[in-house]
């Protein structure tokens, strides 16, 4: 016999066990009921009334949500607040920022002849009579050391710096276009942005100041007075790099190169030698050595045979062969040698000169 409120032979094969199981999936919690848009009307308020048998509830108001979306625009707040902190005070930001307010110190020091400039019809008959006759000819002139690795640098990084250097000795005092007044651009896209606008306005408003000179960046002569009689520059020099903490490496160049110039338009004038003494110090961090750039710190420039009375900040003007120099010193300075730059002008020894 069935068990009481069972149908009548018992339950069904397959069907679940007791009569509440077979509707428990129909049966709604406290929580699904008070949620319903919908409530009946209970009997005595259908009577008292005569109100249908339904009504509409409100929709509840979900203040936990509010609250939600209130934290979350805070936390959203917050990490904004805090890219804006990071942003303009960056942890890493070192020293770099300092330097890069520091301008180039330049200085171009003429050097006069004591006497008439050589002159010989051929540029390779001056060089083997002169002291340059040892010298190789251009960037040949300019191979690098051994690239060694230091505290803080590697190897790679090294070598990037000297070659970096050497690309900016390259192109700023033996490129035709730049030694003849007609490129610039060749040189500036080698420098660190920071030292642009200082670049830029040595060359829109050229200054003997030590800050503002063209020919403390690179080398150029004033085409109307000469040009280069043979392509073949002399080059002779060395370049050196130290750490100087461990975020900054230093490359140190000095080098001495030898032009044969003749008057513009003249292929029959007579050839004379020109000498530039140079010392360049270089600096670069990791961001220089990443992009092939560098910072310029000094430059140091003896050149002649000049006049002392010309002004050299914005080009050179050399005294080609025959030539004398209107005013001059009584000391000889050569070019030559490493010693220390005269202030002002200097004489151009005798012995820096070629021997005709």
């Amino acid at each position: 016999m069935a068990g009481l409120g069972g149908p009548p032979g018992g339950t069904p094969e397959g069907a679940p066990g007791g009569g509440e199981d077979e509707y428990r999936s129909v049966v709604f919690d406290e929580s699904f009921v008070r949620a319903a848009r919908l409530q009946e009307f209970s009997a005595q308020e259908r009577i008292t009334d005569h109100a249908p048998a339904v009504r509409r509830r409100p929709p509840l108001r979900r203040a936990g949500l509010s609250r939600q979306a209130l934290i979350l625009v805070l936390l959203i707040a917050v990490a904004f607040g805090t890219a804006i902190y990071m942003g303009v005070r960056h942890p890493y930001q070192s020293s770099a920022g300092q330097r890069a307010a520091e301008p180039v110190r330049m200085s171009v020091v003429p050097l006069a002849p004591q006497g008439r400039v050589p002159g010989a019809d051929d540029a390779a008959f001056l060089y083997a009579h002169s002291p340059a006759a040892h010298f190789r000819t251009a960037a040949q002139g300019i191979p690098l050391p051994g690239a060694r690795r230091t505290a803080h640098f590697s190897e790679d990084q090294v070598f990037s710096a000297l070659t970096t250097a050497k690309n900016y000795i390259v192109r700023s005092a033996l490129d035709p276009d730049v030694l003849g007044g007609e490129d610039v651009r060749s040189v500036r896209v080698l420098l660190d942005p920071d030292q642009l606008p200082q670049f830029d306005e040595s060359f829109d408003r050229p200054a003997p100041d030590g800050r503002h000179a063209p020919t403390g960046w690179l080398i150029r002569f004033d085409p109307a007075r000469a040009e280069l009689a043979d392509p073949g520059i002399r080059v002779d020099g060395s370049l050196r790099t130290v750490e100087s903490d461990a975020s900054t490496l230093e490359v140190t160049a000095d080098h001495t190169m030898v032009y044969a110039l003749r008057p513009p338009g003249d292929a029959r004038a007579e050839t004379s030698l020109f000498t530039v003494r140079r010392e360049l110090h270089f600096r670069f961090d990791r961001e220089d050595l990443r992009l092939h750039q560098t910072r310029l710190v000094a430059s140091l420039v003896q050149a002649g045979p000049l006049s002392c009375a010309d002004d050299t900040a914005n080009q050179l003007r050399p005294l080609l062969a025959g030539q004398r120099a209107a005013v001059g010193v009584p000391d000889g300075t050569d070019p030559y040698t490493s010693g220390e730059a005269t202030a002002l002008c200097g004489s151009l020894a005798a012995s820096a000169q070629p021997q005709v």
